[in-house]
């Protein structure tokens, strides 16, 4: 595999300050499918996601629980872990910043930014706010308040300070060369935006607490929870041993999938950090919308933080990853609602697709023996537009667009379902068998490329449907689409439904919580 058949793809570190829900359910299974598809399109994949652990806020909660913050930290980072286990998630590696490596990451670079003239140690004096761990200028407070809605107080300190002033020109040149460098499009007009307005260096060091990692050759202070979250990215992959395999192969990263309140992180004070260091920025940041419930805002004192665990629980893994990618542009704001969900499972999973595979399944172990029928010629159009899924696919993952990659995977399905009802197998058992076996060999092909494509979205289903249709576990990759079609004459297990229908219930909200 070439160096260039790599793609390194990470979620944001979740701030363990409370327990998972909807959002962060939401990116981790965006940056899942994606993570799938590239492995079965030949790709070395690296696929990170992990949880964020020192600040001000942490100490606050561990001291809320009477308990100590690494406590604290272990509690709530295994949840996250277990989150991942909960919702099929194929991530390559899970980092915690209060592993070793991540420290030796944060003091090196932090040592290297010194070395380069870009940190000086001043006096801070601003808002600042302990729920976003965010410094606010004056300009950007609303109502008294952080853009965010977060309560902000006025910080007066000794800090370190990372010359960002310095870089505005330099972000901006390197976004004008490299156009898809922030998406979608709307965000990085923001980001431009922000960076024009001028900006101002950014305290990097806070010393009214002590959780955090010291800053080296200076104790009193702790390195601010931004700059040490952002390291993740890099000591995952070996930093500071550029020297390193996977470092080589793997920075800079080809996405980070972050939420749309975190992208000045990542899309202003990270690359400058990594240029300011010697070091070429990621890719492409791409930041999502976020989810009303009921067409509410999510908040604790609405009680309608969905832990994904309830979610799973009550509609199933697959329909659960399913509803969060197809429901939406990737983004956009949208609104989770039990009605919504309930109609994509049983009209496009139970209904359509489902139904489909179902029908043709049981209609070849009724006509057919059991076994793959004799090709013949039929359906030629639904298996030629089965055949240009891929390219398709990819155009639509390469911009993050999962909701177009599935309505173009079920265009397909529903043109599969209109070529049963037109073709009448059920009919040419009775009066031409030969065409009856040629009509099902279409379907059941088309089926096979169908469940193949559906993976990185219905890992659980498309595991079940392809060993319906015998098809071994080496030929399940893209690559296998065309090398490896169904053999007329293999054997096939008796079929089972792989989309039940929902029987509807109450969905109850049960409180998580959110960073």
């Amino acid at each position: 595999m070439t160096a260039e058949r790599r793609f390194y793809i990470t979620t944001p570190i979740y701030y363990v300050n409370d327990m998972p829900h909807l959002g962060h359910a939401y990116t981790t299974v965006a940056a899942d499918a994606l993570a799938r598809f590239m492995r079965l399109d030949g790709y070395r994949v690296k696929f990170l996601t992990g949880t964020d652990e020192h600040g001000q806020k942490v100490a606050a909660s561990a001291r809320s629980a009477g308990i100590s913050p690494q406590e604290f930290a272990d509690r709530v980072s295994l949840s996250f872990r277990e989150m991942t286990g909960l919702l099929a998630i194929s991530n390559d590696d899970f980092i915690r910043t209060t592993e070793p490596r991540h420290r030796r990451a944060v003091e090196a670079l932090w040592r290297e930014l010194e070395r380069r003239g870009e940190i000086y140690l001043g006096r801070f004096a601003g808002w600042y706010s302990v729920r976003d761990e965010a410094f606010y200028g004056e300009d950007e407070l609303q109502d008294g308040k952080a853009p965010t809605g977060a309560e902000v107080e006025w910080v007066e300190e000794e800090n370190y300070f990372f010359r960002l002033s310095r870089w505005g020109e330099r972000l901006l040149a390197y976004y004008e060369a490299n156009p898809e460098a922030i998406g979608p499009k709307s965000r990085k007009n923001e980001v431009v935006s922000f960076i024009k307005s001028g900006l101002n260096d950014l305290s990097i060091s806070r010393t009214g607490f002590s959780w955090g990692i010291p800053v080296p050759g200076n104790p009193r202070h702790v390195v601010y929870v931004w700059l040490d979250a952002l390291i993740n990215y890099l000591s995952a992959i070996g930093y500071p041993d550029v020297e390193n395999p996977e470092f080589s192969t793997y920075w800079p990263a080809d996405l980070h999938l972050v939420g749309k309140d975190i992208l000045r992180f990542h899309a202003v004070y990270w690359p400058a950090f990594l240029m300011a260091a010697g070091l070429p920025p990621p890719r492409r940041v791409f930041a999502h919308g976020w989810w009303t419930v009921e067409g509410e805002k999510m908040s604790k004192s609405l009680g309608n933080f969905i832990p994904p665990e309830r979610l799973v629980a009550i509609y199933g893994r697959d329909a659960v990853r399913y509803f969060l990618l197809r429901e939406l542009p990737f983004g956009s704001d949208g609104d989770f609602s039990r009605r919504a969900v309930v109609a994509r499972l049983n009209g496009d999973l139970a209904n359509d697709f489902g139904n489909l595979a179902q029908r043709v399944l049981v209609m070849i172990g009724r006509n057919c023996g059991g076994r793959v029928p004799e090709p013949g010629g039929e359906g030629e159009a639904l298996l030629a537009n089965a055949r240009g899924l891929l390219p398709a696919l990819r155009e639509h993952m390469r911009e993050e667009a999962f909701h177009l990659a599935l309505e173009a995977i079920w265009r397909v399905v529903g043109e599969a379902n209109r070529y049963v009802d037109a073709a009448a197998p059920w009919a040419l058992a009775r009066t031409d068998r030969r065409r009856m076996e040629s009509v099902l060999y279409a379907l059941a092909e088309t089926i096979r490329r169908l469940a193949i494509v559906v993976q990185p979205f219905v890992p659980e289903a498309a595991e079940r449907l392809l060993g319906q249709l015998a098809v071994a576990p080496a030929a399940r990759s893209f690559a296998a689409l065309e090398e490896s079609p169904l053999i007329p004459g293999t054997a096939l297990p008796e079929p089972e439904g792989i989309f039940p229908r929902f029987v509807e219930k109450t969905l109850s909200c049960e409180a998580g919580g959110a960073r």
